[in-house]
């Protein structure tokens, strides 16, 4: 029996984490769709992941997957960490508001949470998934004990063979065109940034594991695409955006809408770490070049963060973490379990276009 079976997925789409935008109610939504839910529970602690997951399972029987954030254990540098806040002061002061006196790590790594683990060796969520790098040997061993089918992010060969190495049974091949956050494993390293399509292949053609690909899918031709180079599923986030489940507010849906949507961009301003998002104040920071370095992620993201709460009282909303893929023109606003209905649809529209949906669809 494959993975697809074991899991009772009825059609190949694992529905992105998207920590901060997806929702319990979403995920449900997605698994009860017959593809594969997930909850994003890197930014909050193990209390708020508990309580995710106990309404996602009140909401489902079937199975879904939680998210972890693997960052390596950010460094504090008060002197970068002021030169930083005194950067964004102005900005800060167009709105009228200063930047916080000092950062924080807003969100903990999976590398230095005890509690989160304990938490998910507790509840033994079906599938757990990593992004930006992969936990102890110690951790995989014990999350495979209670079951959990481990998923891993990657974005190159050389982690590709990590992950497979450490115990992760599939490997999220996350291609350049992906919304949201790289998942490489050192952002200090050069990104090699390959394309959805060249990822998955060579993966494919390299690994022993099944892989899912993952950035700028959209719709069933792109999951048949995927389909067709080997990969045994998709991963699909921007996707999602529109559907009423998500926590996306208003200003995020409207400029996912909007001509933005065709002119993505990739800054690590926001958060510290390289992320493709929609064009808005925060990459049109990216313009000046006298930027100092950046603290790390996460402690950047606490600024950020801090600007965006300070804009949108003053009416901006040009700067939040508004993450979107490169296929983001093609995003649709229906009900989740509808769009998963739909992609199932075109998927099999495009796998065997003289099907019945098929010639429908021609008329």
């Amino acid at each position: 029996m494959n993975w697809l079976d074991r899991l009772g997925i009825t059609v190949p789409i694992i529905q992105a984490p998207m920590a901060g935008v997806s929702t319990p109610a979403l995920a449900a939504a997605v698994s009860n769709a017959g593809a594969l839910g997930s909850i994003g529970v890197g930014a909050v602690d193990a209390t708020g992941a508990h309580r995710m997951i106990v309404e996602l399972q009140a909401r489902t029987e079937r199975a879904f997957n939680v998210n972890l954030f693997v960052h390596a254990t950010p460094k504090s540098d008060p002197i970068r960490e002021a030169v930083w806040l005194e950067w964004m002061a102005p900005i800060f002061a167009e709105f009228g508001a200063t930047p916080p006196p000092t950062l924080r790590s807003i969100y903990k790594s999976f590398h230095d949470d005890p509690e989160m683990l304990a938490m998910l060796l507790e509840v033994k969520p079906p599938v757990i998934s990593f992004h930006f790098g992969l936990p102890s040997a110690e951790i995989i061993a014990a999350l495979k004990n209670i079951g959990a089918l481990l998923l891993g992010t990657v974005t190159n060969f050389d982690e590709a063979r990590a992950a497979q190495a450490s115990g992760i049974d599939i490997l999220v091949a996350q291609g350049i065109e992906a919304g949201g956050h790289r998942g490489v494993f050192d952002p200090a390293l050069p990104d090699d940034a390959l394309g959805t399509s060249v990822l998955t292949r060579l993966l494919v053609k390299q690994c022993q594991c099944p892989i899912v690909a993952a950035g700028g899918i959209m719709d069933g031709a792109g999951i048949a695409a995927a389909l067709d180079l080997g990969a045994a599923a998709t991963q699909m986030g921007t996707t999602f955006i529109l559907c009423p489940e998500t926590s996306a507010d208003a200003a995020y849906r409207r400029h996912l809408q909007s001509q933005a949507a065709f002119h993505t961009r990739i800054t690590h301003l926001i958060s510290g770490r390289p992320a493709r998002c929609l064009p808005n104040r925060f990459t049109d920071l990216l313009n000046y070049v006298s930027a100092p370095a950046c603290p790390d992620y996460p402690i950047a993201y606490d600024a950020g963060k801090a600007l965006n709460v300070a804009a949108k009282a003053g009416n901006e909303d040009g700067f939040g973490a508004q993450w979107a893929g490169q296929g983001a023109p093609l995003a649709r606003s229906m009900p989740a379990a509808q769009l998963v209905e739909h992609l199932r649809k075109e998927l099999d529209q495009a796998r065997h276009p003289h099907s019945e949906y098929g010639r429908k669809t021609d008329q």
